[in-house]
């Protein structure tokens, strides 16, 4: 999601048939039952290879409409600084910017205030959102990261799906490491981009690979599927079920650290404005929202993840 610019740059199948309609439709209504979650997913990789992931933490978000994100899973990251993009939303911890809508779904809604009140870093602020994160609760380092999202549209809306890397020793950004998993311009909402930044390879120099739905179809539509695995020395994105991506540490540039080695967090917000979308403009609607069926993080079964 960092991204100081202003140019941007098979995921497992389920073990049953059931749960591969529920887990990985790339279109729907978003009711993810908590009983029929699946609790380990099975790959069939080229050659024959057989990879199996377990479940190591998720949220299905079905609470009662207008329940807040759980806060044994989710902190909130607040305020209008602009947060290195001239983003316009305030971040708050308001139920009306993110909340359940009692089918199972978290809604995150970006609303256009009538009476701006908190004062963002260009004024009063217009748009208030919400930006949660698993930082304080669960990190992971390698697995499978994955979002069922419907995603909106509109010119200036932003939303995204990423992961963070933990920060104990305070070395910063970008040099604590961060995977987009998940981003997609609202004028464009067609196209999907995937990132990695690092020391190196930031903002406007980032490693970037876009995927773009055929003709006539929009990830506005309806329900899909974001995700990424992530194992030593390799990330790999999918967009409903599509391998459309796979970096490296030959991929960074020369001299550079692929700092993809240790437990990294969660990350579901949805920004209004800013250097890369451009700001809304009269074609807009607000309130915007951003539904999500649930956020799935697994293991491979054959390997140690460190979770936090």
């Amino acid at each position: 999601m960092m991204r100081f610019r202003f140019t941007a740059g098979t995921a497992a199948a389920l073990a049953t048939a059931g749960a591969l309609l529920l887990g990985l439709a790339a279109c729907g209504s978003g009711s993810s039952d908590e009983a029929s979650r699946p609790t380990q997913s099975v790959e069939k990789r080229a050659g024959a290879e057989e990879v199996r992931w377990d479940l190591t933490w998720s949220d299905e978000f079905n609470e009662p409409a207008g329940t807040k994100p759980d806060p044994g899973k989710w902190g909130y990251k607040l305020g209008g600084n602009g947060f290195g993009n001239s983003e316009l939303q305030l971040y708050t911890d308001s139920a009306r910017n993110a909340s359940t809508d009692g089918n199972g779904n978290l809604v995150i809604t970006a609303i256009k205030e009538t009476q701006p009140a908190a004062s963002c870093w260009y004024a009063a602020c217009e748009y208030t959102s919400a930006r949660i994160r698993t930082a304080n609760t669960f990190s992971q380092a390698y697995g499978r990261f994955e979002a069922r999202i419907h995603i909106p549209s509109g010119k200036g809306i932003w939303p995204a799906f990423w992961i963070l890397g933990d920060d104990p020793a305070e070395v910063g950004w970008p040099a604590r490491g961060e995977i987009d998993v998940m981003e997609i311009l609202g004028q464009e909402p067609s196209k999907l981009y995937g990132t990695l930044h690092g020391p190196g390879y930031s903002g406007g120099n980032s490693i970037s690979k876009s995927y773009t739905l055929p003709v006539g179809q929009s990830f506005a539509g309806g329900f899909h599927t974001f995700a990424v695995e992530w194992e030593p020395d390799v990330v790999r994105w999918y967009a409903d079920d599509q391998l459309y991506q796979t970096r490296t540490p030959a991929d960074i540039p020369p001299g550079s650290r692929w700092v993809y080695d240790h437990p990294f967090s969660l990350i579901l917000n949805l920004a209004v404005g800013g250097n890369w979308p451009g700001n809304p403009d009269s074609t807009t609607t607000f309130p915007s929202q951003m539904s999500v069926d649930y956020v799935r993080v697994l293991k491979r079964a054959d390997a140690t993840a460190t979770g936090s």
